[in-house]
């Protein structure tokens, strides 16, 4: 393992990556706006299981593999930002169609101003499949994590993995406290309109993202 000093700057890395605005900190905002604490804290985990992965990945160098296949990065991309793009329409059709979730909310006798949020696994499943198809996130783990691991280290792996471990739990607690964060202001989202406006931007937004990794190439990601 590195050194103390070298922990240091990585723990100091990895909190001003994981404060750089992006797809993840994006997603688990608006998933909080939507569906409160319990869906912003699913959305964070199914991201940060999406990190797991895609650190194993650099350990046992797949994520070298699709660094040196340009049509695997490609198809990794294209998929990623299509799911990026339906996300930001969900949410622009969500924006447009309030008569609809307002019936929903009245159906189901829920006190007026409740969100309904999907079930959990739901936020899960799309924090997952959003950070496993960004193969940006698979291309810095590799660049990312080498430049702390010892060169004259006799288990290299395990020092991957032991990084990409504290680079999962220190993320993990950022967006929690993230998450904790956007519920308060979750909490003054009351009216049809306010939602309709954050569903609205959450959207166009995404479909911003979409189009950026789109149009990124594999030399530059």
């Amino acid at each position: 393992m590195p050194g103390a000093e070298q922990l240091l700057l990585f723990a100091g890395a990895v909190l001003v990556l994981n404060a750089t605005p992006g797809v993840d900190l994006l997603l688990t905002v608006s998933r909080t706006l939507a569906g409160g604490a319990r869906a912003g804290m699913a959305a964070a985990l199914g991201i940060n299981a999406g990190c797991v992965l895609h650190a194993l990945a650099a350990a046992f160098g797949l994520a070298a593999l699709l660094a040196l296949h340009p049509q695997a990065f490609l198809a990794l991309q294209w998929a990623g930002a299509a799911y990026l793009a339906w996300l930001g329409l969900g949410l622009l059709r969500q924006a447009w169609r309030p008569a609809a979730a307002a019936e929903a909310t009245a159906a189901t006798d829920a006190p007026p101003g409740t969100v309904l949020a999907p079930p959990a696994w739901a936020e899960f499943r799309t924090g997952l499949v959003t950070n496993v198809l960004n193969p940006k996130v698979a291309l810095f783990f590799l660049a990312f994590l080498p430049q702390f691991v010892p060169a004259a280290s006799p288990h290299k792996t395990v020092s991957f993995l032991l990084l990409g471990a504290w680079f999962v739990l220190q993320s993990t607690i950022f967006l929690f406290g993230l998450v904790l964060m956007a519920a308060r202001l979750a909490r003054w989202q009351t009216s049809i309109r306010a939602r309709r406006w954050g569903a609205g931007i959450g959207g166009l937004l995404f479909i911003a993202l979409a189009l950026r990794l789109a149009a990124a190439k594999p030399a530059v990601a």
